[in-house]
């Protein structure tokens, strides 16, 4: 691909930098999206897995975000109905952290802003004659439920950059930008793949969406000046065995003034997050601490009968958001909003996206091609929030696609049917092919895993190692063995003649 030329060179393959390469290619503009590990491999995994207007942020007098942070939560809902779906959320109340008048009113707005079209209002609850109290201390009687929804966040960064490649957008994962040079009437990037083949593309604007690494790449690889300083602010969040039986999310108050979710996961186990801790380090270089875990079974065993420590934690993980330094000193109080700049100054049209969150992607990626294309000679209208699902999420309910694939494929188990649906929604055909039995499906590597889906996942969804597989395009390392991890290791290593070519 040496000397090939774009419209358009998007750095970063996170939620940010997929959503605006899927916005540009469907405005007409030829894109390439370039990422130095795997799609989602850093900050776009590690959420809570929400997609939410943020209760909290109306203590901030953030009305502006969580208003358009829940009318994305609409589109996205309707977007793709297999990886996102309703949730409610139970808020037992303490009156000596914040009175209940004061969360009526709160909820209210929650309930107003945004124009909620398919989800129930909220209401009180009183726990005595609740599901949602059964596994609450005795001394909790009453709260609130309200909703939100939520997301498999990995799968959303996937589905829009197979949706951007459906549509002519080239994908590069493992590749990374080693230089970037601007000139008057476009820029000239050097590419260097993990086997350390380099490359030189060419394109007539380019976009920092590095997420955590984007002031880096402005200073160390585009020599570029820029306003703009980050703050990265650690998020952990631990999983143990489930903790309740019922489809009830719970945001829990804590004395410091967090709020902290306890919400189900993967039908098996409970979901704990998160923090909030001002990162030093590298990016990439992530881990939760002791204290973190305290801080999360803390938060927990405040609400729950019963306890759990830091031995019943099964897996944790931990990212950083990149947000932009409004100087505040409490860093839960640090804005969660996005800030675009689009710097004409020297030359070729150079586009830096700070900030952001999950939720707000779709509409940060058109604010960024709003701004940009125009630049490129292109005024072609924003699109992506006009009903066009994205890539599985065709049909509105998923249940019936359920339903549907038990019916014509009755091998195959009623838990694996919900999970493919769940994961690939219309595209779980694809995965099955002509698939006429389990042992169809090839070799087993654990759980319900086996090589269809994998070399689906190669051949699709740019997926390479076991990580990619077992940990951003499904959550399968929760119940797969040392052993079989290795096995699929192994596999993975192996040639595919069905490896990706940038197919959808």
């Amino acid at each position: 691909m040496a000397n090939e030329s774009y419209d358009l060179i998007v750095i970063g393959g996170g939620i940010n930098g997929a959503g605006i390469a899927r916005d540009a290619v469907g405005r007409g503009l030829s894109v390439l999206l370039v990422e130095a590990d795997d799609l989602a491999s850093h900050t776009s995994s590690a959420s809570t897995k929400l997609i939410h207007g943020g209760l909290r942020y109306l203590e901030q007098y953030e009305f502006k975000l969580v208003a358009k942070a829940l009318a994305e939560r609409e589109i996205l809902l309707k977007a793709a109905p297999h990886i996102i779906w309703p949730m409610r959320f139970i808020l037992p109340h303490q009156k000596h952290l914040r009175p209940a008048w004061m969360i009526r009113i709160g909820l209210f707005m929650y309930d107003h802003l945004g124009g909620r079209q398919t989800l129930a209002g909220s209401h009180g609850v009183k726990f005595a004659d609740h599901a949602a109290g059964i596994p609450l201390k005795p001394e909790f009687t009453k709260g609130f439920a309200y909703s939100d929804a939520w997301v498999q966040d990995a799968r959303l960064v996937v589905l829009n950059c197979m949706d951007a490649a459906s549509r002519g957008a080239r994908v590069m994962t493992r590749t990374r930008a080693a230089a970037a040079v601007r000139h008057a009437d476009g820029w000239r990037v050097m590419l260097k793949t993990t086997d350390g083949a380099t490359t030189e593309v060419h394109s007539r604007g380019l976009v920092n969406a590095a997420g955590p690494w984007a002031a880096r790449f402005l200073d160390d690889i585009a020599s570029q000046d820029h306003p703009y300083s980050l703050r990265l602010i650690k998020g952990s969040h631990i999983v143990v065995n489930q903790l309740f039986d019922h489809d009830y999310a719970y945001i829990f108050q804590q004395p410091d003034g967090r709020i902290v979710f306890a919400i189900p996961y993967e039908h098996d186990f409970t979901l704990i997050g998160t923090t909030d801790v001002e990162h030093e380090g590298e990016p990439d270089r992530i881990a939760i601490e002791e204290d973190e875990i305290r801080y999360l079974c803390d938060a927990a065993n405040r609400y729950f009968e019963q306890p759990i420590g830091p031995d019943d934690v099964v897996w944790s993980y931990s990212g950083v958001r990149p947000l932009l330094d409004d100087r505040e000193d409490n860093a839960s109080e640090i804005t969660r909003d996005y800030r675009i700049q689009l710097d004409l100054s020297g030359g070729a049209p150079l586009l830096n996206v700070f900030g952001g969150k999950l939720t707000t992607y779709r509409r940060l990626a058109e604010d960024a091609v709003d701004k940009l294309a125009p630049e490129l000679g292109n005024r072609e209208p924003a699109w992506t929030g006009k009903g066009h699902p994205l890539p599985g999420g065709e049909n509105a309910n998923p249940w019936e696609l359920v339903e549907s694939l038990q019916a014509s494929h009755a091998f195959i188990p009623p838990r694996t049917a919900d999970r493919w649906v769940f994961n690939y929604g219309t595209r779980v055909m694809k995965l099955l092919g002509e698939t006429q039995s389990l042992a169809d499906l090839g070799e087993h590597f654990g759980a319900d895993l086996y090589a269809a889906e994998v070399d689906y996942l190669r051949q699709h969804e740019w997926a390479r190692t076991a990580d990619d597989v077992l940990w951003r395009r499904s959550k399968l390392g929760l119940r797969l063995d040392e052993s079989e991890k290795r096995r699929l290791a192994d596999y993975l290593a192996c040639p595919s003649p069905a490896a990706m070519q940038g197919e959808t």
